[in-house]
């Protein structure tokens, strides 16, 4: 039987670890969960309930019922809730905000690091998120922190929304990442943070190329 590899990509908002785990994805052909999404799908959720997405009673009362499902079609990770493919609603930048907001409710972790350990138990995988190496997959094989400025975080977020056809300030969304870190690494449950053997891997001055190839000569060795 093929030994399961698993490898966790941490680090904070827009530092390029959802695009390095995608391409790491394609470059071992292993499976890549996108466990933001997951959260954002729960704020999403949280905001068609008229629930704000701090309040931890509120979210209580669907988080453990809620009907959220990770696709994949024509190898692209699809997001379903309540049936419903939401795969573009949950980029969307308010729901972005309150997916930080609601990633700090512990009732909220616990679901969906229970999701993502069961996915991961069975298939070799990429995770990126916040907390995976530290406590989602403490046993991953490999762990890597990415990370890069907030200003350069924020032109990358900008650039995206543009051409995506959104009508957003830089600065504000560079105060919206500030508040994001903050957020992060402040919850009481699981904050973000470095695992004791993770690698550090400043994204700020390197391509997605230079990147994924740093990675993989890790993995390689």
């Amino acid at each position: 039987m093929e030994k399961l590899i698993r490898i966790a990509l941490d680090g904070p908002s827009g530092s390029g670890k959802s695009t390095i785990a995608k391409r790491l994805s394609n470059e071992l052909n292993i499976l890549y969960l996108d466990t933001g999404a997951m959260y954002r799908a729960t704020a999403l959720k949280a905001i068609k309930m008229g629930v704000d997405s701090f309040d931890a009673v509120g979210v209580g009362r669907f988080i453990d019922e809620i009907d959220l499902e990770i696709k994949y079609i024509d190898g692209t990770q699809h997001t379903f809730l309540d049936g419903e493919d939401v795969s573009l609603k949950i980029r969307e930048p308010h729901v972005s905000m309150a997916a930080s907001n609601i990633s700090s409710l512990k009732s909220v972790r616990l679901k969906m690091v229970e999701m993502q350990r069961k996915i991961a138990g069975n298939l070799s995988c990429v995770l990126d998120g916040r907390d995976i190496g530290s406590y989602v997959l403490p046993n991953a094989d490999f762990k890597f922190y990415i990370t890069a400025s907030v200003e350069e975080r924020a032109n990358r977020r900008y650039k995206e929304l543009i051409e995506r056809g959104h009508n957003v300030d830089y600065n504000d969304l560079k105060m919206e990442i500030e508040q994001r870190d903050y957020n992060d690494k402040n919850r009481d449950f699981s904050p973000l943070k470095m695992a004791d053997d993770a690698i550090l891997i400043d994204t700020s001055d390197m391509s997605i190329e230079e990147v994924c190839n740093t990675v993989l000569s890790y993995i390689n060795k």
